[in-house]
């Protein structure tokens, strides 16, 4: 069980993050970017899975400009939400907030910091590692499942390792997209799961594929052991 804590992005903005720890001394630290449903209970579970396996868990509450605390899923009212919300959220800004997350984990002196996104915090996972250095971030590598809008940046220069997921049914993410992440960077590691929905890795999203998920997981971990010292 993790606890929340406070942070301060680079514009002034306070907003809440949860923090999970593992037992004993931690390998590095994971910040893990929500989707548009906020830091709700799936991403807290990714926190405290990453902290499971050796690594300090934070989730940066970017919602929290906004609405303080708020928590979604992806049905009815809330799905309607979700996508109200959504049309606030600045790249740029939230990117921010990851860099406060990043910043209060790296305070700590860890060996390695990554960053893990999920859809729209996938694009920011992809953010963190071209842009993050003019927010004083560095990462040592980061993860984007599904990032959503991903191609119209293909093009920027990433200053770290990345890996990318993306189901292979995926209606909201186009091929081209994924090829023109491909053809700019053919270093990046890009992994594409047959029969898989758009968030297939997340555990209460209707899309959950638990075999597909599971995989991308197991390859999530192999490339932070790599990448974080």
């Amino acid at each position: 069980m993790g606890e929340f804590v406070q942070l301060t992005a680079a514009d002034g903005v306070e907003l809440g993050a949860y923090v999970a720890r593992p037992e004993g001394a931690a390998k590095g630290a994971v910040v893990v970017v929500q989707e548009i449903f906020g830091v709700n209970s799936q991403i807290r579970a990714f926190a405290d899975l990453m902290a499971a396996n050796g690594y300090v868990g934070i989730a940066p509450a970017t919602f929290d400009r906004f609405e303080k605390g708020l928590e979604l899923k992806d049905t009815g009212d809330d799905l309607k939400k979700a996508y109200e919300m959504y049309g606030k959220l600045k790249p740029d800004t939230a990117l921010m907030d990851v860099a406060a997350a990043f910043k209060f984990v790296e305070a700590e002196d860890h060996k390695g910091i990554a960053v893990v996104g999920f859809c729209f915090g996938g694009l920011l996972a992809w953010l963190a590692a071209t842009r993050g250095e003019t927010l004083k971030m560095q990462p040592s590598c980061t993860v984007g499942y599904y990032a959503g809008g991903i191609g119209s940046v293909a093009a920027e220069e990433p200053s770290c390792p990345v890996m990318l997921h993306f189901g292979g049914d995926d209606s909201h993410i186009g091929s081209d997209q994924i090829g023109a992440v491909r053809t700019a960077h053919p270093e990046v590691e890009i992994y594409i799961y047959d029969g898989a929905e758009h968030a297939f890795a997340g555990t209460e999203r209707h899309a959950y594929n638990p075999v597909q998920s599971a995989i991308a997981l197991e390859r999530t971990l192999g490339f932070l052991k790599t990448h974080i010292a």
